[in-house]
């Protein structure tokens, strides 16, 4: 399973954070006595999609899709020189698919901001920053066993122009994720783990008296993030961990108190889904509907072995349907079939986000 890493400055409310998204009940405090065990949950994926299949169908069992997202601990300015936790922050943000970078908009006297005032852009660099000194290093590294042997093979000479072209782009202080990289290139650096190569979606920790506009420095960030193209979400941390307790009459009515149209947490998971460059697809019947997790780009055949390698192996045709074409008609496959919206389609056929999906196959 894909995997979410949320990162940030110490005292930014990445654990908070972490409750929200999990409701996990996650221990709420600073990383002390030098623990870099990271807190793990796996989640389900809001979905409406999902949610009105369950109650056309009534299953005698329902699984929406789900994704894992991983509390890391707080990143000190110095982390890829071996300041706070160092090489060990750093290990878990390898093994981390996508980034949640989670920067502090809440002022707390009782909490104080470990780089003095609040600036999200400003803790949003100082992380940036330390990610890029490590992969940094890693090229360094690299480069300096390439130089120490006396005549490099083709393929080693191609992976040094490469490394080259990516350490000029991070000199400029720009992550990986900014650089444009061809596929065979992606491939090359893949074992390098690139934690700035990295997809990111930025967190803004905000409080309740910063429902309005309030929020010093979003704009900024938020500029920023159109101009890099990352997303910027966002939530009130604290406020929204609380609300979870309430009933969901009483969730409603403290957001519509605060104009507050949406959970943070469902927009964040969302998000995060798809940062990971993830669709679903849905499989229906009274036994189960369930949510699967495809590749986007994925087609048919790989929809077929998500399920089952058999499906795959005796692939023969896929019965796919839209899911808006499946609401607008009630669900009903004779509409479906008379209107010619449910189609017969061969393994090559791309998958696309919501798609019904039923796979005709013999082994």
């Amino acid at each position: 399973m894909l995997s979410c890493g949320i990162v940030g400055l110490p005292l930014c409310g990445k654990s908070t954070v972490f409750n929200v998204i999990t409701r996990a009940g996650a221990e709420v405090k600073p990383y002390a006595g030098g623990r870099t065990d990271p807190n793990r949950a796996v989640v389900s994926v809001p979905d409406a999609r999902f949610d009105r299949l369950v109650s056309i169908y009534a299953p005698r069992k329902e699984t929406p899709a789900s994704v894992e997202f991983v509390d890391l601990a707080g990143l000190s300015q110095g982390a890829s020189r071996g300041a706070g936790l160092g090489n060990a922050f750093l290990s878990f943000v390898e093994n981390a698919d996508a980034l949640v970078h989670v920067v502090r908009a809440f002022a707390n006297g009782e909490v104080p901001h470990p780089l003095d005032g609040i600036d999200p852009l400003r803790d949003w660099q100082a992380v940036e920053m330390e990610l890029i000194f490590r992969d940094l290093a890693v090229i360094e590294n690299r480069m300096g066993r390439l130089a120490a042997k006396k005549k490099l093979q083709p393929a080693e000479e191609q992976e040094r122009l490469l490394l080259e072209k990516c350490q000029a782009h991070l000199m400029e202080e720009r992550p990986l994720r900014d650089l444009e990289l061809a596929a065979d290139e992606k491939t090359l650096l893949r074992g390098f783990a690139f934690v700035t190569l990295k997809p990111e979606l930025v967190v803004v920790n905000a409080d309740d008296s910063q429902t309005g506009e309030g929020v010093p420095g979003l704009a900024d960030l938020e500029r920023l993030g159109r101009e890099r193209g990352f997303e910027v979400i966002k939530v009130y941390g604290a406020m929204e961990m609380e609300m979870a307790e309430l009933s969901p009459e009483d969730q409603t009515a403290f957001m519509a108190d605060l104009a507050i149209d949406e959970p943070g947490r469902e927009r964040l998971i969302a998000a995060a889904y798809r940062l990971l460059g993830l669709i679903s697809f849905f499989t229906v019947g009274p036994d189960e509907v369930r949510a699967w997790t495809l590749r986007d780009g994925g087609t048919a055949v790989d929809a077929a072995g998500t399920i089952h390698s058999d499906l795959a192996r005796g692939f023969i045709r896929a019965e796919i349907v839209s899911y808006d074409d499946f609401a607008a008609q009630d669900g009903s496959k004779a509409k479906l079939r008379e209107k010619g919206l449910l189609r017969l389609e061969g393994k090559e056929c791309p998958v696309r986000d919501g798609d019904i999906i039923e796979i005709r196959f013999n082994v």
